[in-house]
Parts: structure tokens; sequence; C-alpha cells
């Protein structure tokens, strides 16, 4: 693709940047078959290359309109158009130089505005989302169906291992998912102490930065970054852990990035570089560890016949990480028995703040997946990533859990 950037941009980073990704697009279409919005919608503007057209003429100077926003808006940065891709274009990496040139451009207002602000300032905060959790348990029946249908009952974690082990892992305890479903975390602590792996939190650490930095407050998403960084740090620099664990997997994603987002940061971008590289998905340190994994499963017994389980790989696991195949592995070497889900690709519909703030597209593709996860007749229904997990509850028949938990179940009773 040629392009001709305006002046504003074309010698800055992002605008290098932006230039590098756009002169790979090959204009071929692959990314449409599997986008999610223009699978719904039908407009090829509601699809990647439509996308990737809008933003090349806003950073070749063409003024940005709210229609422009709009079908960025709607895009749900799946990646699924990465995955397809025969060009190799990063089109999550795209959207983000071009949404923020648009936000500059065509500045939100009144409901929108204040929207995207409470949730820039309350879900990455663990106080404050569990507080207003909270308040929301109170009076979940008066609230509106689109919030109300969001508000889990209180769950209790169960039992965290005392470290012990030589071999330690920490875990992010993340901004949402320790009020929403703290089973899953501590699920993992007690896997993994089978295993001879001590799991542990800094309670120091938060949000990733992926719900700012999605909202378009790349200098907040990389202040959380850093205060990660420095929380990590001391045991990272003393050699004391191994590893850091991500159970979500879309919180997975941003972690991993931080060598690429601090990468023109002085002070961080070599201890970002690092943690990026010690970030692993739960998947990849189970799948390491797999003979003692199996050592410790429950065996199977031979006449009771194999609970049928559906995965739904969040977009954020097979897109975003590139893991596929490996917890579905996990799950049927722990005796479960996988039922094929149709357009296995195509997103739920939760991705981060988008159930809120596109209700009625993430329906319709929650209801989508719903029915592909429940076609092969499961009896449960296993994911990755806490949002996923939420979203899917909304309107799943039968129960929806992360898949760790359901590891946890089969392992032999600890010691």
């Amino acid at each position: 693709m040629q392009t001709h950037l305006a002046d504003f941009i074309r010698d800055t980073a992002e605008g290098r940047e932006a230039e590098e990704i756009l002169r790979k697009c090959v204009h071929c279409g692959f990314c449409t078959a599997t986008c999610p919005t223009y699978q719904l919608l039908g407009d090829e503007l509601d699809g990647p290359r439509g996308r990737i057209y809008l933003i090349k003429q806003v950073l070749e100077g063409r003024p940005a309109t709210e229609r422009t926003r709009l079908h960025l808006d709607r895009c749900l940065s799946c990646r699924a158009c990465e995955s397809t891709c025969p060009s190799g274009v990063e089109y999550g990496r795209l959207a983000d130089i071009g949404r923020r040139v648009v936000e500059q451009q065509v500045p939100r207002q009144g409901a929108d505005r204040l929207m995207r602000e409470t949730l820039k300032g309350v879900v990455p905060s663990t106080a404050m989302f569990g507080g207003a959790l909270r308040v929301g348990r109170l009076f979940k029946s008066l609230l509106p169906r689109v919030l109300g249908e969001k508000v889990p009952d209180a769950a209790p974690a169960g039992r965290w291992p005392a470290p012990r082990h030589v071999r330690r892992m920490i875990a992010l305890a993340g901004c949402v998912q320790p009020s929403l479903s703290p089973s899953i975390n501590a699920a993992l602590a007690r896997v993994l102490d089978r295993l001879g792996i001590s799991l542990v939190e800094s309670p120091s650490a938060g949000c990733c930065g992926a719900v700012r930095f999605h909202l378009h407050d790349h200098d907040g998403g990389r202040n959380d970054a850093r205060r990660n960084i420095d929380a990590w740090w001391p045991e990272i620099d003393a050699g004391r852990i191994e590893a850091i664990v991500v159970t979500a997997s879309g919180c997975g994603v941003q972690v991993k990035d931080y060598g690429y987002l601090l990468k023109d940061d002085p002070a961080y971008a070599g201890k970002a570089a690092r943690v990026a590289a010690m970030t692993r998905d739960p998947a990849e340190v189970l799948a390491a560890e797999a003979p003692a994994l199996q050592s410790v499963m429950l065996p199977c017994r031979g006449d009771a016949p194999a609970q049928k389980l559906a995965f739904h790989a969040p977009c954020s696991l097979q897109h975003g990480q590139r893991i596929r195949g490996v917890v579905e592995g996990l799950l049927q070497s722990a005796g479960y028995a996988l039922v094929f889900v149709p357009d296995a690709h195509l997103c739920c519909g939760s991705a981060g703040t988008y159930s809120l703030l596109q209700p009625s597209l993430s329906r319709r593709l929650r209801d989508d997946k719903l029915a592909a996860l429940e076609a092969g007749q499961a009896e449960r229904i296993a994911s990755a990533n806490i949002g996923c997990i939420m979203h899917l509850r909304t309107g799943a028949s039968l129960s929806v859990q992360h898949w760790i938990e359901l590891i946890d179940e089969k392992i032999t009773n600890m010691s």
C-alpha cells in the first residue's frame, strides 16, 4: 500500500511505525473473513481492511469525523485479522495509533465521554472496582440490565498454599479478577504447589494497563506498566522468581507487550523487556511441567464417562499470545472430553470494556458464541480470561469457569 503521511505525523516514531504497517497491507481481504463485526454488519468499513483505509486517510491528512470514530469504536481489537493476514500486518498496533489521532481530532462529548472517563477511573483500581461491585450486589435488582447481568454473587477464593518451595513464581492479581473471581489465582496456586512451585502475589501491583490503553489513555496505561514493574523488580533482580504468571489472557497480552510499550523510556526499557520475556500464561507453565502434572492427576475411573467440555479460546490467547491447542491438550490429559466448537476463532464480544460501550453488538456476538459452545452438548464451558468468563455467564445455561479451576479439580489431595 502506498502512503503519503501528513506532516503532523510523518517524522514521528508513531508515523514511521504506522507507515511500515500500512505498506505491508496488499488489500487481499482475507481479514474480512475472520472479522466478527464484518460478519455481523457486512460493512467494509466495519472490517479490518476498511478500518485500515480509514486510518490511512486520517494519517494522510483527511480530517476524522464522528463516523470515522464510530467504525473504529466498533472494532473489538480481537486481532483475528492478524492471525489470518498472510502479509503480517500488525493491525492492533496500527489501530492504537489511528484511534489516538482520531480521539484528538474528534473529542468525545456528553454521556460517551463520561462513561469512558468513569471506566478509566474505576475499573483499573482494585479498591474502587471492588467497592463498586459490593454496592452493585446490594442494589443489583435496581441496576440497568446491561450492568445488572454483569454483577456476580460473591464467591470464596479457596485455600492458597503458603510459600514453601525453592521454585517461585509471581501471579498478577489484576484489577477486576480479585473481586469477580478470586478462585482463579488460588486454583493456580494449588496446582503449582503440587508441582513444587510456590505462587505469590505482589500487593503493590495492580491493573496491567490494558483498560486505560485501549480507552486511548496511553500514558495512563504505560504508568500502570511502570508501577507493576516497580512492584516485581526487587524479586526479579534478586533472582528469586522464575516467571510472572498471568491467568487472565487479556492481561497476559498486555504484560508481554511491556517491552514494546516502554521501548522509548530509558529508565524502564530494559526492565520492561525483561518482564515481558518472563511473563507466561498458565498454559505455558503447565505444558512445561506436563510429566509432573500428569503424576498428580486423579486417575480416571474406567467405567465413568469423561465429562464433556467446551473450551472457549479467548482472542487474547489464540490471536494475541498465539497460544493455540495447548489448553485443550492439558484438559484432555486431565480426562475431559472436549467437544468441537464451530467458528472457534470468532470473538465472544467481551473485549475488555466493549460489552459496556457496544452492548448491542456484544450481546449478538455472545449469543452466537454460546450457541457454538453449546452445540456439541457439552456439560460445562471453560475459558481463559476473566472478561470472557463473566460475559459468557450472562447468557449461558451451563457453568462457565476458568480452565485452571478444572485442572485443580483433577489434582490429588494436597499434602
